[in-house]
């Protein structure tokens, strides 16, 4: 499907383009999936998306249908979390969890990989997975984003993580779930871009705060921010960093 929204960074040795603030802003999915979010934090969430022209907001489960019907009208679509934040559901428990997002009006599924299948070699599970949670929300022209939780993996690993999820059809790899001890990294980012290449998505999530963090992990080749500090983000490019 690729469906991806945002821009890949420049390739070795090409001229870095300037990113302007709304080229940011549609690059940002505005996240809140701490444990104490209210309904009334939800709302402010996809007020400030709408303001700010993010490309989506990342939800917990029991907020999607809320979220969605805030949304509604808008071009901020709803992306919600699977197996998060560990991974470690059974396939048919994520599968059950992507159906009903989907069913609430979520088109975008963040779903963490099984962490401890890959580490112990067993791919076969871990690209069976996705690849069963890719195709139902497929069916629904939603898209798949897989958090292969880097700061868990080797280089080797993530290359191997990036490669299940290219070849099972995911629209995204997504480097964390930002309760994994670690964030998003350059140096991360530009080894999955250049394992996915050009035409699948590259979110970065986890320790994203300021303008010069996203920017840099823009040019490095992500296409998508997974932050819960958009807006400061956005304001702090408006005022002149680069």
């Amino acid at each position: 499907m690729s469906e991806y929204q945002g821009r890949a960074g420049a390739g070795e040795g090409e001229t870095q383009p300037a990113i302007g603030v709304t080229e940011l802003a549609a690059c940002i999915d505005h996240t809140l999936l701490r444990p104490g979010a209210t309904g009334v934090d939800i709302d402010r969430l996809c007020d400030e998306a709408k303001s700010y022209g993010f490309a989506a907001v990342c939800v917990n489960p029991v907020w999607v249908d809320r979220a969605v019907s805030r949304l509604a009208q808008s071009k901020v679509v709803v992306a919600s979390v699977v197996g998060f934040p560990l991974g470690a559901s059974r396939s048919e428990i994520k599968l059950a969890e992507t159906q009903r997002a989907l069913d609430d009006g979520a088109r975008e599924i963040d779903m963490v990989i099984n962490i401890g299948r890959l580490l112990e070699g067993d791919v076969g599970y871990v690209a069976d997975e996705i690849k069963l949670l890719t195709a139902a929300a497929h069916r629904v022209g939603a898209i798949t984003k897989v958090i292969i939780e880097t700061a868990l993996l080797t280089d080797d690993q993530k290359r191997v993580a990036c490669e299940l999820a290219v070849g099972a059809g995911a629209d995204f790899v997504k480097t964390s779930t930002g309760f994994g001890g670690g964030g998003a990294t350059v140096s991360d980012v530009a080894l999955m871009r250049s394992v996915v290449g050009p035409t699948v998505g590259v979110k970065a999530s986890g320790g994203i705060r300021t303008a010069a963090d996203a920017l840099n992990l823009l040019r490095a080749g992500a296409t998508r921010l997974g932050t819960s500090a958009g807006p400061a983000i956005v304001t702090e490019l408006s005022s002149g960093v680069r």
